[in-house]
């Protein structure tokens, strides 16, 4: 396998300029495995990227408000769209997909059949990212949507009850580089908090005892990762994008928990 991406990674980055990587602003649940790939991709000889990880809607901003930014990994498929529309970018490519689960603290007893149950539940905190600013909170209140469908008032009682602490770009830092998921729900801000289900994954790498659970079909909620070249044909920026369309950066993504379109 290592042989194969070698081949592959070196055929992908033949010609590409050493001096200047790819400014790259990318989704806060990217951060895992865009490390490992930047590290790759220069590994077999492309320059480094610089990245930038943050809220998607957070960066979406600071790109239009004249950030550099040569590539933008966005959590959902809008944000990079505007750039499109606004004739700044050509297309819009899909690359990966991930799905909402529940991070739960130890002792709840939660699992799929009764997940709405105990999100609706007074004594218990129910945390959740920033609407608008981070697509992890719009997916989240489309769920509490199809929870509305299911039983009628839930998604407004969910939505009311939801504790935003994540996603904004004045939300709470974690203390001494903690996973922020981890630190909201270890340290009792949120009882449960609902995320990608990647993001729960790296949470329970720090904290163990944090349980995994997943949303029943009738609330599950799918997210479309989507990237736009922001430099013209032939800069670091359109060569890392075509790396990570390609075969070997999607088997990275895919080992890290993300679906593949």
């Amino acid at each position: 396998m290592r042989a194969l991406i070698v081949a592959v990674c070196t055929s992908l980055l033949s010609g590409a300029a050493l001096a200047d990587g790819a400014s790259v602003h990318a989704a806060g649940s990217l951060k895992a495995v865009f490390t490992q790939l930047g590290k790759l991709y220069a590994e077999q000889g492309g320059a480094a990227p610089r990245f930038e990880f943050g809220p998607s809607g957070v960066l979406r901003d600071k790109i239009a408000g004249g950030a550099k930014a040569d590539l933008f990994a966005s959590a959902n498929m809008s944000h990079p769209q505007t750039f499109v529309d606004a004739g700044k970018a050509a297309k819009v490519e899909r690359f990966a997909r991930n799905e909402l689960c529940l991070l739960v603290r130890p002792g709840l007893a939660v699992t799929p059949g009764n997940a709405l149950d105990h999100m609706l539940r007074r004594d218990l905190k129910l945390g959740m990212s920033t609407p608008k600013a981070d697509p992890s909170g719009d997916y989240a209140v489309q769920m509490f949507e199809r929870a509305d469908a299911l039983r009628p008032g839930a998604g407004r009682a969910l939505l009311a009850r939801g504790r935003t602490l994540t996603g904004a770009a004045d939300s709470p830092k974690p203390p001494g580089g903690r996973n922020a998921y981890a630190w909201v729900v270890d340290s009792g801000q949120a009882d449960l908090f609902v995320t990608y289900c990647t993001n729960v994954r790296l949470a329970k790498q720090e904290v163990p005892a944090l349980q995994e659970v997943a949303l029943p079909p009738e609330l599950s909620v799918g997210a479309d990762y989507g990237l736009v070249v922001l430099s013209g044909a032939g800069s670091e920026g359109e060569r890392f994008a075509r790396f990570l369309l390609s075969a070997p950066a999607r088997a990275v993504l895919a080992a890290d928990g993300f679906a593949l379109p």
